[in-house]
């Protein structure tokens, strides 16, 4: 997985961008909130990534801080949620204000968006209740730390992907991971003992 892309920013055209690698031209995708945070043409960029792979289509998405690509990341779990419908959310408001749609069930500001209607608004206020682990200060200070932490963000993707390779479902394992994290020294956390200390929660349970 290509998880950061450093380059000159050739060309930019919301939401597409061109990024030269040392010879090699990438072409980006990103949210409007990321789009207007880039320099000027010509000077030197760097983007957390998302790459996606699928038969007919090879995407790489880019980030402008690791909350984004958190955010994007748990979106495209979503049933019906791909990413371009995750870009459109991610440019019609921050992470903090989807996450405050969230705690308060707010489906009139998530139908505002484009594609998302209020079949979908409801879906995602439900799966991703569960994504942040809940509604109270305490679980949401957890998710916070989470995706703003250098690291733990990665940490949580690949605890996640191993937990999902195992064959649970991926809004299931994003609940059980945070859920784990509550009490966890993020000063040693590796992907390994998060995946460790979650299976074992779920063995107590």
């Amino acid at each position: 997985m290509i998880g950061s892309i450093r380059g000159i920013l050739l060309e930019k055209q919301a939401p597409e961008l061109l990024i030269d690698v040392q010879g090699l031209g990438y072409e980006v995708k990103v949210s409007l909130n990321t789009f207007f945070e880039l320099p000027e043409s010509g000077k030197e960029i760097s983007l957390y990534t998302h790459f996606v792979v699928r038969e007919d289509v090879q995407q790489l998405y880019g980030f402008d801080d690791v909350a984004e690509r958190h955010l994007f990341r748990s979106l495209i779990k979503v049933n019906g949620v791909g990413p371009k419908m995750a870009l459109a959310v991610l440019s019609g408001m921050t992470v903090a204000n989807f996450v405050t749609c969230v705690q308060t069930g707010d489906t009139a500001e998530l139908i505002k968006l484009p594609g998302v209607g209020k079949k979908t608004a409801e879906r995602l206020l439900i799966e991703m209740r569960d994504t942040l682990g809940g509604n109270t200060p305490r679980d949401q200070a957890t998710w916070n730390r989470n995706i703003t932490q250098p690291g733990i963000a990665d940490i949580v993707q690949e605890a996640e992907s191993a937990l999902t390779s195992l064959g649970y479902k991926p809004q299931d394992a994003a609940k059980m991971i945070n859920a784990s994290l509550k009490d966890q020294d993020l000063s040693e956390l590796t992907s390994e003992s998060l995946i460790r200390q979650t299976l074992k929660s779920m063995v107590k349970k």
